[in-house]
């Protein structure tokens, strides 16, 4: 029997993976721009997931799913809406500092809530409700600084859109997984997530080769910082897939919202950003709603 708070442990890690990939990619943008920085994770992803899925085959797991056309259309959806959000986010994140980025993007789980009860299905319970507000007045109190503002127009409507590409792409891809009615969770991420970075590394691959094939061959000579980049991003949707299997997704991208925790850590750390009493205020909100989620779902 799986245990109830497993999913919980795969988010937090994805999390925290996620906040590592985001920064190496943010460092690859001055080389790359958003197109070529978003790719990394996709071209230099795909070759890990693969190998995760290699593995299960070696290691005596059952064998894979059989997929449908409701797979692969949820899938592709999944995909798609992952490379606009990926590349949303890196143009703003040239705009904005690293935190403050991030907040704009973790209105995610309201879109994700949204879609995931029209299209899945997915339920929220009162208290799941609660917690997601909480998390979410968090980001606010993070993001919006009395001094400086929310940012402008522009900002604002780049991080909201890059959130609902990111809802829209979690719900596709938790589509994906249920469509296979596979009780091996496992497999049924790890196949699902293989195939969404192939699809990805491919129509990425040919829109730089057609678009800006000066990009491309940039990305390639910088394989090394690239290859690291697209391990923890493989490592990161692993584990995001892996929770999508066991709770609805909503659930998932909310306590995902710990990553705004790693991200001020990162800023404070590496990018000597000076963390305000309003962040600690806001942080502290955040992680007060991601334990009130936990707890409801056991």
């Amino acid at each position: 029997m799986t245990p109830s708070w497993l999913w919980a442990l795969f988010t937090v890690i994805a999390a925290a993976g996620q906040t590592v990939r985001n920064t190496m990619q943010r460092r690859l943008t001055a080389d790359l721009g958003a197109a070529g920085a978003t790719h990394v994770r996709f071209l230099f992803g795909f070759p890990f997931a693969l190998t995760f899925l290699a593995g299960l085959t070696l290691h005596g797991h059952a064998p894979l799913p059989a997929t449908s056309h409701i797979f692969w259309f949820s899938d592709f959806v999944g995909a798609i809406g992952q490379i606009l959000g990926t590349a949303l986010m890196l143009l703003l994140m040239e705009e904005r500092s690293f935190v403050v980025a991030t907040a704009y993007i973790k209105t995610e789980p309201v879109f994700v809530a949204v879609f995931g009860l029209v299209f899945l299905g997915d339920l929220l319970t009162p208290g799941m409700m609660l917690a997601i507000a909480i998390c979410m007045a968090g980001v606010m109190v993070l993001s919006v600084d009395p001094k400086s503002g929310a940012g402008s127009p522009r900002e604002a409507a780049l991080g909201l859109a890059s959130g609902a590409f990111f809802g829209i792409s979690a719900i596709g891809f938790r589509g994906a997984i249920l469509s296979l009615h596979d009780p091996d969770f496992v497999a049924a991420a790890t196949l699902t997530l293989t195939l969404g970075l192939l699809m990805q590394a491919v129509l990425l691959s040919l829109w730089l080769a057609i678009r800006s094939p000066a990009v491309l061959r940039a990305l390639l000579r910088l394989w090394r910082p690239s290859l690291l980049a697209g391990f923890m991003g493989a490592l990161a949707s692993e584990l995001w897939f892996l929770a999508f299997a066991l709770v609805s997704a909503a659930s998932v991208r909310t306590l995902g919202l710990v990553d705004v925790v790693f991200a001020q850590g990162v800023s404070r750390f590496v990018f000597r950003h000076h963390t305000t009493p309003r962040e600690y205020l806001g942080i502290a909100v955040l992680l007060a709603g991601a334990i009130l989620l936990v707890a409801v779902h056991r």
